[in-house]
Formats: structure tokens, C-alpha cells, sequence
């Protein structure tokens, strides 16, 4: 490998690791003082995946899955965390937008790049089972959050993540079965 490509790789390892230290802010907006981070959430939305791989009843890519999960909020690095309410905010399309710009910058002259941002743009239209794996388990993740920090806090406040995420916008029963559990745990 090249030394222009190492620091290519460097430079791409340095801006990913930001997200370990951009906290989610919707929490933060609504009071949670010690926040997750965007990595730490990235870390829930894997394991939800990889934990939901095994209670579907379809033969899901679990590497493919793997890398959605992980990769999913690769953008925030660049463009930090929209809240809900930031993104309502913003004219139709501009987070997308925002978000896809990012995701050129970041992979631009990777030989990867296209399979990355293929991978990011499956998760972003979640027309696959694979897409729609994932996608339950950013919200799986966001809502098992939620009542973490209602639990630690006693923030009775978090009610619009809970509306955010219905238990009819899940793809898989497995996931509606946790929604519903989380829900009566509420």
C-alpha cells in the first residue's frame, strides 16, 4: 500500500473515530446530561442486528448486515448529529443531501468507496430485508435507550422517540415482540 493511501486511511480512521465523541443530541435536548455517543449507539445497532439475525426466520447475509449496522451513521462524523427536531427543521431533503455529501467525502478514492456507500445507501432506502434487519435495530436500539435513561433519570420526557418509532413501522415480529416488551417494561 502506498504511503498516500495509508494516510488516505488515516485520515478516514481519524474522522470516523469523531463519532465516539459526538453525543446524540436529541437526549441531550431533552435533558439526559451523560449522553451516548453516535459510536456508542453504533455499537447497540450491531448487536440488536446480529442479536435479531438469530430470532428471524429468514436467511439474512449476516457480514452484509454486520456492515450496514456499523456503518449506518458513518455520515455524523462529518455532518454531527441531527435531533429529531433539527431535522424537522431543515428544508425537505437537506439531511439526506447533507448526509450523502458526507459519505462522497469520506470514501472518495477508496477502491471500497462504491461498495460502502452501496451498503449506506441499502440502509438509507430500506428496500432489503437486510435494510429493513437493520433499520429495526436503529430503532430497537433508540428505544431500549430511551428506557435506560427514563429508568436512570426518571426523564418522563422521552415520549416523542417512543412515537417516533410505532410498532407498526417494524419490519420483523421479532423486533415487535421486543417493542411490545419494552413497552409494557416502560
Amino acid at each position: 500500500m502506498a504511503a498516500a493511501d495509508i494516510s488516505r486511511v488515516i485520515e478516514l480512521l481519524t474522522t470516523q473515530n469523531r463519532l465516539k465523541l459526538t453525543p446524540r443530541t436529541g437526549w441531550a435536548q431533552r435533558g439526559i446530561r451523560l449522553t451516548e455517543s453516535v459510536a456508542d449507539h453504533s455499537h447497540g445497532v450491531a448487536f440488536v442486528a446480529l442479536l435479531l439475525l438469530e430470532l428471524v426466520d429468514e436467511d439474512l447475509d449476516r457480514a452484509h448486515v454486520l456492515a450496514m449496522a456499523i456503518a449506518h451513521d458513518l455520515p455524523e462524523a462529518v455532518t454531527g448529529d441531527f435531533s429529531l427536531d433539527g431535522s424537522r427543521n431543515l428544508p425537505d431533503g437537506a439531511k439526506a443531501v447533507g448526509e450523502q455529501a458526507a459519505m462522497d467525502e469520506l470514501l472518495e478514492g477508496f477502491a471500497f468507496g462504491a461498495d460502502w456507500r452501496a451498503r449506506w445507501d441499502e440502509f438509507e432506502s430500506a428496500e432489503t430485508p437486510e435494510a429493513k434487519l437493520v433499520r429495526d435495530a436503529d430503532r430497537v436500539d433508540l428505544l431500549m435507550q430511551a428506557l435506560a435513561y427514563e429508568r436512570s433519570t426518571g426523564n418522563r420526557n422521552l415520549d416523542e422517540f417512543w412515537e417516533f418509532a410505532p410498532i407498526e413501522s417494524f419490519s420483523y415480529e421479532a423486533s415487535r415482540e421486543i417493542i411490545r416488551s419494552l413497552a409494557r417494561l416502560r
